[in-house]
């Protein structure tokens, strides 16, 4: 039976002793986890950002009022991201007055 081979801190490991690991701890869900509790209150911060092309000079002439224009189109839907891990792709939308962003899709 050949496995997939992970590359960890510790060295080599293999799926099937990954599984075996997740069997010994006894969950197959975050949320069954003894600290949950705890774990669950941490704050987290997501981003949704969409790039601009900027330069220096675009940077020393910036004015109030000014629009900066992206190079992503409004259909296109943006990443969410903790860190460097997407989580999700979004849309903007605004929500009383406020901007918001609604999941269109699980990454």
């Amino acid at each position: 039976m050949q496995s997939e081979m992970s590359i960890t801190t510790q060295g080599l490991e293999t799926t099937s002793q990954a599984a075996g690991a997740q069997a010994r701890i006894g969950m197959d869900r975050v949320e069954e986890h003894g600290d949950w509790p705890l774990l669950s209150r941490i704050p987290m911060q997501l981003t949704c950002s969409i790039p601009l092309k900027f330069r220096v000079y675009d940077l020393l002439g910036l004015r109030p009022g000014q629009t900066i224009l992206s190079e992503w189109t409004s259909t296109d839907d943006v990443p969410l991201k903790i860190g460097a891990v997407q989580l999700s792709w979004s849309e903007f939308e605004v929500v009383e007055q406020r901007m918001a962003v609604r999941l269109t899709r699980l990454a």
